[in-house]
This record gives structure tokens, sequence and C-alpha cells, in this order.
């Protein structure tokens, strides 16, 4: 079943092209990994599908992704886009994941805060609860936004760049967890790492302005020149070659 579809979408930023003629569906299993270069529109796709920019095309919604009148879509950002400075603790911060549904300016439950604690312990850092949120680490922070995710239990669950400071110990907990929320819930995660995120999604999307979906986890560099998708390799780190068949005399540059 399609949670949501995505008909020749065009998202414009003063005269720039971040996206266009985007046809994109969502099923209630997805686990899709959307990777692309800087600038190519991979978190505008993020934030078209949430409503967050202005589109052009249509984007239809199916009845299953709302409970009332709240949009059942979790939605984790880059750290970049969060502010550290707004006086609210960890745990408030995970909280404020249920506002959709209990609405601002409403007292939590006893049970929102029980629910809201187990996440944060589900994710190693219970002890940061009651820390201010500009007082804990990057990593930290990751974890705690993971949690504010995905405590209104959504039926889509979107990150942008979840990996982005957080210890190889975590990274490995984190796609362990979304492999579990996939079993319930669709997942669409931004990234850069694609020799990574590759063993993790089942499907991989890439964007640079227009959108290719790819029906495997597995690409070559000929299909990714193919989809106009140009994800280049660091020299230290190469994508195994199961994943990302690298020839001979192709360039071996920095990630993006």
């Amino acid at each position: 079943m399609n949670l949501l579809t995505l008909h020749h979408v065009g998202v414009d930023y003063d005269g720039y092209e971040a996206l266009r003629d985007v046809d994109l569906e969502i099923a209630d299993d997805d686990f899709l990994g959307v990777i692309g270069p800087n600038g190519g529109g991979k978190t505008t796709l993020a934030k078209a599908i949430l409503g967050l920019v202005p589109h052009t095309g249509k984007i239809d919604y199916a009845p299953e992704l709302f409970r009332g009148k709240e949009r059942l879509i979790g939605y984790m950002p880059q750290r970049s886009d969060f502010d550290r400075s707004f006086p609210i603790s960890v745990l408030e911060t995970v909280l404020s994941g249920l506002q959709g549904s209990r609405g601002f300016g409403k007292r939590y439950t006893a049970a929102d805060r029980r629910k809201a604690l187990g996440l944060l312990d589900m994710a190693g850092i219970a002890a940061t609860a009651h820390r201010p949120i500009g007082e804990i680490s990057g990593g930290q922070l990751q974890r705690t936004l993971l949690c504010r995710a995905v405590i209104a239990e959504p039926r889509l669950l979107i990150l942008d760049e979840p990996a982005n400071f957080v210890d190889n110990k975590f990274e490995n907990e984190l796609y362990r967890l979304l492999r579990e929320l996939n079993d319930r819930m669709a997942i669409v995660m931004v990234s850069h790492d694609i020799g990574t995120i590759t063993s993790v999604v089942k499907e991989i999307v890439c964007v640079n302005r227009r959108v290719h979906r790819h029906r495997s986890n597995r690409l070559t560099e000929e299909q990714l020149r193919d989809y106009d998708c140009p994800i280049q390799i660091l020299s230290h780190g190469h994508i195994p070659h199961t994943v990302l068949e690298h020839h001979p005399g192709d360039c071996c540059c920095e990630h993006e």
C-alpha cells in the first residue's frame, strides 16, 4: 500500500530549481536510502514530503498517514537545522514529538514521560534526560532527535543524515533499530554515505534535481552516471565492490 505519491513535483528557490518533475511512490514497507551530490535536492525532497517548502505538482497522502488531524510522519532533521540555544531539556525535546497529537500548551502525562525516558534509555542517553539540550554532545543530540521523531509512532519516518556525529557503536545500534522500526513504518533516510546505507536500506533513490528510484540496494558506477548522480568516493574509504563496482581509470575523489 502506498502511503504517499509525488506527481510531477518541483521546488524552486528564488529562481534556483532544486527539484524538477519528481514522480515517486513510498509504500508502507519501504526503506529508501536517498543519495546525491551536495545541492542536488536530497533535503529539499524530504522537506517537500513534509510540507515544509512550497512546491508545484501534487503530493497525495493516504488516509493511513493520518490520526484525526495529525499527520503520522516522523522527522529527524540535520543537526545544523536544530536550534541548540533554545532553553529546553533533553526529555522535553523528546516529548515535543508528541505535540501533533497533544497540541501546544497541553501537559504531558506520566505515561508520556515514561515513554520518552524509555526511548532515551534505548538510545543509551537516559542520564542526559534533564540536561539542557545545548549542553550535550553532537552524538547525544542526534540520538535525542531520533527519539523525538519516533515517540508518536509514525507510519513514515524521514531521517536527514542520522549518522552524523555519532560513534561507530551507536551507528551500528541505530541501523539495527531502524531495521526493527521498518517492520511497522516506512523509512526514508537521506545520507551521503552510500557505502554504509546500502547494507541497511532496501532500495536507493538518486537525487540530482531529478529523482531516479533504483529497485535495489546495489549500484554500479555506470548506473550512477545513468541517473546523473555524481557520487564521489574517498580514496581511503572505497565503497565495497559488492555494492559499487569500481572500474579501472575511474576518478577516485572525495565525498560530497
